[in-house]
């Protein structure tokens, strides 16, 4: 589905404090230099920055001095008192995390951080999605306590759901520390704390931490209580600073909201691995990547190294990714990275092939029915759980609907993973449903943008029909209308340095978007690579210059020589030599 271009604009209450009155309303090119007076750095990104918010050059000091102190999170201190109970008497901590990069960084930065404290019993356990499913439940404490026998269960990037598992460890004997970031349901569990910025009554300003970003936090008041009490006079004290490259890859890779707390965190954390002050797997991944480490970007995170990370998790086991970001040598940090990066080779190839069946199944739909499926719920027999959430996302992206796809679990449950759009919450959606149908749910969670789920096989056409009647209830003509929104046109030359300067100028992602722009351009020539993309050379109307493109996942030529295209500026490195390049956003028309 073509989207359509739309220019951001702001009103002048959202323009920084102390511009002339006679400044007009907007972002136009003409007040870039105003702008550009203001903040202190180019009128390009002084636009590009005003467009996202940015009222003053304080708001661009992302120094860590500036980080939200931990007081406000609920429960902070009594959760570092257990942790630090369990780590001076030297009992066993079991970190219980989530299959995803940002459980994965928890996992790792966990597991790290407390063993370079001085844990002597600081292990993880990662449930298997294919076996245990999402959380802590009873069968993964069951499963805990039988091979790690722990006195103290700390979950990282899960658990805020978990109130059988917490019951069932209870019943063990165990200690449970819930850490997590997900929206909390109206019962909680009963462990003996948690730390969720998004539980009621916690007061901490920025709710849209990563689980990796919570794990951050709880250590960095471990470690003050811990030195409080003098731990660290015969032991060297850890920097914790040194494990944001963690939390960086973790907050990028769970496409929270970069707001101004975790912006910090990113920021710190890119610019620490760019002089390769990094774990030893992290650097491996981006090298199989053939990625810059000087020059990473949070979209080097993003595209090349959240996926292989998440492909263990997907396809076998996130212990792989765990491992690889808790090893120490460079030589072994490279042989599991190479694993990760086949795991990753094998899943892009499960992916196409799932997303072009759910494609055909869409095809041969009659077109009034697809007109009127708002919410797409799809299933096939065939399908690999841990994908189906990539090929949600795949076909959201192609129809701009909310989209759920199951996999078959076992003869009596399907296991669904939805994307959604904005104007549509899924989990909120997921709730609606359940409290309309109960029973038909069997259990959810998530957030707005991703969530998931699992139902009985029989009950899946009912589902179907009451997602898509939620999805029709809550979603207008106009949040169907996909579009993309750009900082208008670049005028400045496509070149190298001003693409450098632009992915570098900030951590970029959800929430806080990296540069888009919109230019017209002369067609000189196209053509399908890989049988999945469309590779142009264009020419834009201002210049001579020529200047290669590509349009990931377009299958198809474009008609017309002359087009307006919505783009990203991006440096293409092939066989040690570097040009511009295009990354097309919308072909426009």
């Amino acid at each position: 589905m073509a989207k359509e271009i739309r220019r951001r604009n702001r009103s002048r209450e959202g323009l920084p404090e102390g511009l002339p009155e006679g400044l007009p309303e907007g972002l136009s090119q003409g007040n870039s230099e105003v702008l550009s007076g203001v903040f202190g750095v180019s009128p390009l990104l002084s636009r590009i920055f005003s467009a996202r918010g940015i009222k003053s050059p304080a708001e661009l000091d992302l120094g860590l001095k500036h980080l939200l102190p931990p007081g406000k999170l609920k429960n902070i201190e009594l959760a570092a008192d257990l942790v630090v109970k369990a780590l001076v008497a030297q009992k066993r901590i079991l970190i219980v995390g989530d299959f995803d990069a940002d459980g994965a960084t928890s996992c790792a930065l966990m597991v790290h951080g407390l063993r370079s404290f001085g844990a002597q019993f600081a292990d993880y356990l990662v449930p298997s999605r294919f076996d245990f499913g999402y959380g802590l439940t009873p069968e993964i404490v069951a499963l805990a306590h039988e091979q790690k026998n722990p006195d103290l269960i700390v979950t990282v990037d899960n658990g805020i759901s978990s109130v059988e598992g917490v019951l069932k460890a209870t019943e063990l004997g165990i200690e449970t520390l819930i850490t997590d970031h997900h929206l909390a349901p109206e019962t909680l569990p009963q462990a003996s704390a948690i730390v969720n910025p998004n539980q009621p009554g916690c007061e901490f300003p920025s709710k849209v931490l990563a689980g990796v970003g919570v794990a951050f936090y709880l250590l960095t008041v471990v470690r003050q209580h811990l030195d409080q009490q003098g731990w660290f006079e015969q032991r060297v004290k850890p920097t914790l600073v040194d494990y944001l490259d963690l939390v960086a890859l973790g907050t990028i890779a769970d496409v929270v909201p970069l707001d101004y707390n975790n912006r910090i965190l990113v920021n710190e954390g890119l610019r620490r691995i760019r002089v390769g002050k990094s774990r030893p797997g992290l650097l491996a991944m981006l090298r199989f990547s053939r990625t810059r480490i000087e020059l990473v970007t949070s979209q080097d995170l993003a595209f090349f190294v959240g996926p292989r990370l998440n492909a263990a998790g997907r396809l076998d086991d996130m212990s792989l990714g765990i491992e690889c970001l808790l090893c120490d040598d460079d030589f072994q940090a490279d042989e599991l990275a190479a694993g990760l990066d086949a795991l990753n080779t094998e899943r892009r190839e499960i992916e196409h092939e799932m997303k072009q069946q759910a494609l055909e199944t869409l095809r041969a739909l009659p077109s009034a029915d697809l007109d009127q499926s708002i919410g797409i719920g799809l299933f096939d027999e065939s399908w690999h759980q841990g994908v189906v959430g990539i090929v949600a996302s795949r076909i959201k992206d192609r129809f701009h609907r909310p989209v759920v796809a199951f996999a078959r679990v076992s003869e009596k449950e399907l296991k669904g993973s939805g994307r959604s759009i904005p104007g549509f919450h899924m989990r909120d959606a997921f709730a609606a449903i359940d409290a309309q149908n109960p029973g038909l749910i069997k259990k959810f969670g998530g957030h707005a943008m991703a969530a998931g789920l699992s139902l009985h096989p029989d009950d899946l056409k009912q589902f179907n029909s009451a997602f898509n009647y939620e999805a029709d209830r809550l979603l207008k003509a106009d949040d169907l209308a996909p579009a993309v929104f750009t900082d208008g046109e670049l005028v400045d030359a496509h070149s190298i340095p001003l693409a450098r300067e632009i992915a570098m100028a900030a951590p970029w992602g959800q929430g806080f978007q990296e540069p888009v722009f919109d230019d017209e351009f002369e067609v000189i020539e196209q053509r399908i690579v890989g049988g999945r993309h469309l590779k142009l050379k264009v020419r834009p109307v201002h210049s001579d210059a020529l200047i290669d493109a590509i349009a990931f996942g377009e299958d198809s030529t474009v008609e017309g020589r002359f087009r307006r295209m919505a783009y990203r500026l991006d440096v293409n490195e092939y066989r040690g030599l570097e040009s511009v390049q295009l990354i097309i956003e919308s072909l426009g028309n």
